[in-house]
């Protein structure tokens, strides 16, 4: 089992005003400190934006890069996505990162609302989806569509119309899954096959269920501790973890619990403390 950090752990994520957002300093001594070997590169411009600087600011703490998180424009006509991945891409060729995270995002801030497609707007996503896996496998790295709360890729069709109408693979997010709709297990087990990157996340089911309602936002789930440390919620990850060893999965299981701070935490405390006991588990669950 190949385990990575990614900085939302940490609460450094792409949303204006999402919360306190920590230094690559510190996060990536932490992630270094508890033993894990490799990250996703965060949002765009948390780390340098030049791809040898990008690269360089990973080598003091002996991590290797994973890849990246990458919210795309996919179902606009008028916009093409191409060039802004393609610079994106230069990245990976001077860190070593092989997995692109594609969203399809909405075009708005955040995850609280979003726009519904029309068939257009459907036959634009798809057709960029396979334009950017193949965009990506020219240069020796995987695409991999990530289904997110507050996308145009959320709910469980709009998954199943991803799967039926594109080549994409896909990154099983456990977390955004469940709260989309979509049951991660079920989807594990019958397209194995198709997933090559894991986002783990463990989820509070009742406030999952708020937010399926609409009597939550996903910003204030997140804040009310939605996502769990690792088997400390209701995702059966065992279960996952068996179906894609069934499959000879070599891809990468990320940590990656989101989270929002107000302030600082104090030394060696704050969302350190949940990746330790998440990073726990996974390893629990690697040995057996």
């Amino acid at each position: 089992m190949r385990i990575a950090g990614a900085p939302i752990s940490w609460g450094v994520c792409e949303v204006p005003g999402w919360g306190h957002q920590l230094s690559p300093q510190r996060v990536l001594t932490e992630m270094a400190e508890l033993g894990i070997t490799a990250t996703e590169f965060g949002p765009q411009g948390w780390l340098p934006e030049a791809p040898a600087e990008r690269a360089e600011a990973l080598t003091p703490y002996g991590l290797a890069a994973v890849g990246a998180f990458v919210p795309v424009v996919l179902h606009d006509p008028d916009h093409d996505p191409v060039p802004e991945v393609d610079r994106e891409l230069d990245s990976f060729e001077a860190a070593g990162g092989d997995v692109l995270v594609l969203s399809a995002n909405s075009g708005q801030d955040g995850y609280d609302e979003r726009p519904e497609l029309d068939e257009a707007g459907w036959a634009t996503l798809l057709r960029n989806l396979d334009r950017l896996t193949e965009l990506a496998a020219s240069r020796g790295v995987r695409a991999s569509l990530h289904p997110h709360v507050g996308t145009m890729v959320e709910r469980e069709d709009e998954v199943r119309r991803v799967v039926e109408g594109s080549a994409v693979p896909l990154c099983l997010d456990t977390g955004h899954l469940l709260i989309g709709g979509t049951d991660p297990v079920a989807l594990a087990a019958e397209h194995a096959a198709r997933i090559n990157h894991v986002h783990v996340k463990d989820v509070r089911l009742d406030l999952a269920r708020k937010v399926q309602r609409g009597e939550l936002g996903y910003t204030d789930a997140v804040r009310q501790g939605i996502f769990a440390p690792l088997g400390s919620g209701d995702v059966d990850f065992a279960a996952i973890v068996s179906a894609l060893d069934a499959v000879g999965f070599d891809g990468w299981y990320v940590l990656e619990q989101d989270t929002i701070l107000t302030a600082e935490p104090p030394a060696g405390g704050g969302p350190v403390d949940d990746v330790r006991r998440s990073l726990e588990h996974l390893t629990s669950l690697s040995r057996a």
